[in-house]
């Protein structure tokens, strides 16, 4: 067993309620290339993205050979390093979401490139930490690399409306921009996504099932300066398009069903679209893949200085594959808040 590891998998995009649509496998452990970390997993947090590649899809192979480990999002501590790794070292704990063209962390060993990876957040747990990377990098880049606002600025007194607030990456979206100066708006639509918004900092909570605009009109706001819709692009684009102040920004991370008129309203208002695709940057391997590992570190020392919170609504155990299911079966469900967080193995 010194050389192999448990892990989660797939060989067949099956329903979420079949047995074999994940499963439980021994394999080697992965042997690192020169700039990359072997991380001995401690804790894995799941993405709509793990859904997304598991699912039923029409055209898929009949069977994966070898099979597909997903998860992006860990914690872990430093294992081996490869030979040109300069950030870290054998012992260090770390936090990162990986990459989407590599196997993914839902295995006792898991190869990222250092660049890629954060030092974990000292103040936090395994777990916590866990549910922090992919949504922080997505909500990071949408608002303070893809939107033209810098998170640092004194002059953000801005409005900004999050759709979705109680999601993954409303949650940190929202503790972001507030830090960052805006007055946040979030949206929700149950008893208990509203009191999850306010604790992670929004000023005001709406209904998205409601109309926007009457809402926003009884806070007092006629228009709102940018806008991040983290559920559904097709079916508020036309309401944020009528909501956003003219020369605005609205940013979307969900793939439209159909074409998107991008003209008037937005035309005549100069309205900035932008998309955040977390995963673009190690994908592609673009020459600032490095911004992963300073987006991470310095929300890490946010988080340990107190400034900002994990994400985190409850934790599951072990990491094996019926937690998994349960825990894909619970995100597809749609009724999640917050982060779901397996920690250590069977």
């Amino acid at each position: 067993m010194a050389h192999e590891m448990k892990a989660v998998a797939f060989s067949r995009h099956l329903p979420i309620g079949e047995t074999e649509a994940l499963q439980d496998l021994v394999l080697p452990r992965p042997r690192p290339g020169p700039r990359d970390l072997r991380v001995r997993i401690e804790a894995v947090s799941v993405n709509p993205v793990d859904a997304k590649l598991r699912a039923p899809r029409p055209g898929a192979p009949a069977a994966l050979d070898p099979p597909r480990i997903l998860g992006f999002d860990a914690a872990g501590v430093v294992e081996a390093v490869g030979a040109e790794v300069e950030l870290f070292q054998p012992g260090d704990e770390v936090y990162y979401a990986g990459d989407v063209t590599r196997p993914g962390c839902n295995a006792q060993y898991h190869l990222v490139d250092e660049r890629l990876a954060g030092p974990k957040p000292t103040t936090l747990d395994f777990a916590e930490a866990a549910a922090l990377p992919l949504t922080t990098i997505t909500a990071w880049e949408l608002l303070f690399e893809r939107m033209p606002y810098d998170f640092d600025a004194e002059d953000n007194a801005r409005s900004l409306l999050v759709i979705a607030g109680a999601g993954g990456v409303g949650s940190i979206a929202i503790q972001l921009a507030r830090h960052a100066g805006f007055t946040v708006i979030a949206s929700a639509s149950r008893p208990q996504t509203r009191d999850w918004c306010l604790r992670m900092g929004a000023h005001h909570v709406v209904d998205h099932r409601q109309p926007l605009a009457p809402q926003l009109q009884a806070l007092g706001f006629d228009s709102v300066d940018a806008a991040v819709n983290l559920a559904d692009t097709d079916r508020y684009w036309d309401a944020l398009g009528e909501l956003l102040a003219p020369q605005g920004h609205v940013g979307l991370i969900v793939e439209p069903t159909g074409p998107l008129r991008i003209g008037d309203p937005y035309k005549a208002k100069c309205i900035g679209i932008h998309w955040e695709f977390m995963f673009a940057r190690p994908r592609f391997r673009t020459p600032d893949m490095i911004r992963h590992h300073r987006i991470l570190a310095r929300v890490g020392s946010l988080v340990e200085a107190g400034e900002l919170r994990t994400t985190l609504s409850e934790v599951l155990g072990p990491i094996d594959a019926a937690t998994l299911r349960e825990a894909h079966r619970r995100m597809e469900s749609g009724g999640t808040v917050g982060k779901l967080a397996l920690v250590g193995w069977p």
